[in-house]
């Protein structure tokens, strides 16, 4: 029996009047999906644990049978680990996410931030501004490491762990309340601000009608990570896809191999063909037990706050992965479970994350059922069936 998960990264969301009370998910032609439905489990899970925070990284910990009130440490060593940080015990490490500010003729405090994301910035160009700050601004107590896209890590040696807001909670608002109050930390995030506004990669960024990578924000703050081999709990040869730092981290902490797909990008135009393929392969050719396949482009698109662009990564997912990982799982003649859920929901309405259970499908290969349902959130939830935690979802998965 071989594992799939795949993961669409805050797929889930509320109901919405533009979409005459559906949500995207319900609303975005999904005939794979549909079709699995019909044959499957669906039902609901909450994947984050009362009195945490709606993160993916407590969410996508819980997904993967880690219970975060036990392994969680926060969100930046997950993804420091990713990308090769040597940590020491005494390191606190921040997310520097790249972020967009409004660049209004005011003081610092009140710029508001437009996109956390900086138009899903190159990891090129945002490496090449992180260096230029990070020239003036690093020391032996300060340093940072480039990430993937807008997100980034900084290292502050026997630092403090500070309660920081994530830039995607507070678009659009005047970002003076939500500063570090740590001098130094506030100080760096507007002499950011200062050497990227005009920095030529950003006066090219916006003759071209992007937004300016303008300014660092820091969040997410959290010490070195100790997780538990995941073959070694659940006894299956694992394997990450995904393009997000933090998914990776993950996988370095819990000894899982990791898959880098060119061209995945964590965005809309993410490679959806190529991590399918690796996913097929993974298990049919190259010995693995269980893939967990991490698609970021829904999330992204619920913090933009674009319905048309997350129904359209919705259903780039139905049709250029899923539909892939079943036709070529199918084609090998291995029996399979395949299931299929959000980490969190990042509604529309909001533009953040949630912690609401999210609805999952479950399909097994062996034993096909008959249902008229669908899967959507609605649906999910009048199915009457409930995982009583996120982090128990590995071992009903590995069931059977």
């Amino acid at each position: 029996m071989k594992y799939v998960v795949v993961l669409g990264d805050g797929m889930a969301d509320w109901p919405l009047e533009e979409l005459q009370g559906g949500t995207p998910l319900s609303c975005a032609k999904t005939p794979v999906m549909d079709a699995l439905a019909a044959v499957s489990e669906i039902g609901t899970v909450p994947t984050i644990p009362e009195g945490m925070a709606p993160g993916s990284d407590t969410a996508n910990l819980s997904v993967m049978g880690y219970n975060p009130k036990k392994y969680y440490t926060g969100r930046s060593p997950l993804e420091a680990l990713s990308i090769g940080v040597d940590m020491k015990d005494s390191d606190v490490v921040y997310r520097c996410n790249i972020v967009t500010l409004t660049e209004e003729d005011a003081p610092y405090e009140e710029q508001k931030i437009l996109d956390h994301s900086s138009d899903e910035i190159s990891t090129e160009d945002a490496d090449i501004l992180l260096k230029a700050v990070a020239k003036e601004l690093a020391n032996d107590t300060y340093r940072f490491y480039t990430g993937t896209s807008y997100r980034h890590c900084m290292i502050w040696d026997r630092g403090e762990v500070l309660d920081l807001t994530p830039p995607h909670d507070v678009l659009t608002r005047r970002i003076g309340e939500y500063l570090p109050s740590d001098p130094v930390l506030r100080l760096m995030q507007e002499r950011s601000y200062e050497i990227l506004k005009n920095h030529p990669i950003n006066l090219e960024r916006k003759a071209k009608g992007l937004n300016p990578a303008n300014s660092f924000w820091f969040w997410g703050a959290g010490t070195k990570p100790i997780l538990t081999s995941f073959e070694e709990i659940y006894h299956k040869k694992g394997v990450m896809i995904s393009a997000v730092d933090l998914l990776k981290g993950i996988a370095v902490g819990a000894e899982m191999d990791r898959i880098i797909v060119e061209g995945a990008n964590g965005g809309l135009h993410t490679n959806y063909e190529g991590k399918a393929r690796a996913a097929v392969k993974a298990l049919t050719e190259d010995g693995y037990d269980f893939a967990y396949i991490h698609v970021e482009a829904p999330d992204e698109m619920g913090h933009q706050g674009s319905i048309e662009k997350k129904i359209q990564s919705i259903e780039y997912l139905d049709g250029r992965l899923i539909r892939l990982v079943k036709e070529g799982l199918d084609a090998s003649g291995e029996d399979y479970r395949m299931l299929i859920l959000p980490d969190h929901p990042t509604p529309i309405q909001v533009r953040t994350h949630v912690a609401e259970p999210v609805p999952y499908l479950l399909y097994d290969s062996t034993n096909l059922q008959e249902h008229t349902w669908h899967y959507n959130e609605q649906e999910a939830a009048q199915s009457g069936i409930k995982v009583a935690h996120g982090w128990d979802m590995m071992t009903y998965l590995f069931s059977k």
